[in-house]
């Protein structure tokens, strides 16, 4: 048993291997609708599958759910191959497995995101991608908008509509010892327990205020006010408006 690896009931140690002729061959006699063939077109390709979902491992899937739907897309690049064309069976294959298996992952995402704005992510997706092949670097958000005559803002939307949750005790880094979180990384030094609690304080002790405090109080540090502006808005002086002022601010500090 060294050595074996099963994935959805597959020994992965024995899966046999097809060369290019044997492939071709068989797909011939798949189209004149041999049925032995076919599954030995599939038996023979199921390391193709391997191959791709080994590049959707950090996604923290089922990796015998991936299998299976890796093996939905090799069916369908087997029928619906053209022998007619001068193209390596795994040059149409490997894309139709991770079409089947992006489909897979969309459709069953955590976040429920609208069809509209998936279909047009992965327009972008096969965009870039073709871009890469041509260009061996990544299109910018512009071009990407440019070639498919959409607003730039809807592009940047619609990819980050389709990026994964990433969980807030996704290790990031470990040397050995206790690793290092998300949580860690983004952890919010601003709204802390201690925070809160002042928060709360200071609502409890604005409720203690009259009124006119309160509304001087709001002209002066939420809108920003001068005295002299404020004193105008209430309709009392600027000594009042002072006064009044610093009578808050000490009721404020005694009752918290």
């Amino acid at each position: 048993m060294q050595g074996k690896v099963e994935i959805s009931g597959v020994n992965t140690s024995k899966l046999t291997v097809l060369k290019n002729d044997e492939t071709m061959e068989l797909l011939r006699k798949c189209k004149e609708g041999d049925q032995d063939a076919r599954q030995k077109l599939i038996e023979g390709n199921l390391r193709l599958v391997l191959s791709v979902i080994q590049r959707f491992a950090s996604r923290g899937e089922n990796a015998d759910d991936l299998f299976q739907v890796g093996c939905v897309g090799l069916i369908k690049a087997i029928d619906n191959f053209d022998i007619s064309q001068p193209v390596r069976f795994s040059t149409y294959g490997v894309p139709m497995i991770i079409g089947e298996i992006r489909r897979y992952l969309r459709d069953n995402s955590a976040i429920r995101v609208s069809r509209s704005m998936r279909d047009t992510a992965y327009r972008i997706l096969q965009v870039r991608d073709r871009y890469m092949a041509e260009n061996q670097r990544e299109p910018t958000v512009e071009q990407i908008a440019q070639e498919l005559g959409l607003p730039r803002e809807e592009v940047v939307f619609a990819m980050d509509a389709i990026v994964d949750p990433v969980s807030l005790y996704e290790p990031v880094y470990s040397d050995g010892g206790d690793a290092i979180c998300v949580m860690d990384q983004i952890s919010d030094t601003k709204n802390t327990d201690e925070d809160w609690t002042d928060r709360i304080a200071l609502k409890e002790a604005l409720k203690r205020l009259d009124p006119r405090e309160r509304r001087i109080l709001a002209l002066r540090f939420y809108e920003g006010k001068t005295q002299m502006e404020v004193s105008a808005e209430v309709g009392i002086s600027q000594a009042q408006v002072s006064r009044l002022e610093k009578g808050a601010i000490n009721a404020i500090k005694k009752n918290i």
